[in-house]
């Protein structure tokens, strides 16, 4: 576990010197204006829209560093050949992936928590209102799907030789699920025959990201989610992204380094 920290330590300060963190500073302040709009316009569904407009501002800004962030993790690592000096410590390969997906989660997480605190007191100030209950919820079910992300990214590092493919198949893969994913089995049973029974599959074997999508809890105050569904939620989650790592761990394994 020494070695799998110390690898996701490297990746933290890795983000950090490459200015990630300046990023999400300029977006937190693009929030701040748009919150601090609400009192100018006078009309309290308004509120609505705005919050609506900072968290997808939020869910864009982390996809992109989920996915980018662990696609350049195996590839720079070749590039720059300190991967021959990582290998030749006693650590395995297994435990070099492992490590670079806690670092990418963590720091998604730790992203998202300044996010998500940014805007909870934000918008307390202008509605009056503290579901911390919701934020929690929201925050948690988006950091599983911040590592879903990034588990799968790091999966098409080590099949994709290009970052810019890898990412960019990702990215399209993921906002195919977020808007099309929950439709799938409607289209399957509409379509019918072979196509469907191929949608069918689909719908049933690949991950339903859409799932942890719950912005709408925020946006419009509604009563928190049970926690069983945040349980099953998060068992949903280890298992697909368990499945990606171990995929990715047997890649690594067979992966040219020369």
């Amino acid at each position: 576990m020494s070695h799998i920290s110390a690898v996701a330590s490297v990746v933290i300060l890795e983000m950090i010197r490459r200015k990630d963190v300046y990023v999400l500073l300029f977006l937190t302040a693009l929030i701040t204006l748009a919150l601090g709009a609400v009192n100018f316009f006078g009309d309290p569904k308004i509120a609505r829209y705005l919050k609506e407009v900072c968290l997808a501002l939020i869910w864009v800004s982390s996809l992109v560093i989920a996915v980018f962030t662990a696609a350049r993790q195996i590839p720079s690592e070749k590039e720059s050949r300190t991967l021959f000096p990582l290998l030749a410590k006693p650590i395995s390969r297994a435990q070099v992936m492992l490590g670079k997906f806690l670092g990418c989660w963590l720091a998604c997480a730790a992203s998202l928590a300044a996010f998500y605190v940014f805007f909870a007191i934000l918008s307390a100030t202008r509605e009056g209102q503290w579901p911390v209950a919701n934020y929690v919820q929201a925050y948690w079910l988006h950091c599983l799907f911040c590592g879903l992300v990034a588990s799968l990214t790091l999966l098409g590092s080590v099949w994709f030789t290009a970052v810019s493919s890898n990412a960019t198949i990702i990215l399209a893969f993921v906002g195919a699920m977020l808007v099309l994913g929950r439709h799938l089995h409607k289209v399957a049973m509409k379509t019918g025959g072979l196509a469907g029974n191929l949608l069918d599959v689909g719908y049933y074997a690949l991950p339903h990201l859409e799932w942890f999508d719950v912005r709408d809890l925020i946006i419009h105050n509604w009563p928190r989610i049970d926690w069983d569904v945040i349980a099953k939620d998060t068992l949903y989650a280890f298992a697909y992204g368990g499945c990606f790592l171990a995929l990715a761990c047997w890649r690594f394994r067979r992966y040219a380094i020369h």
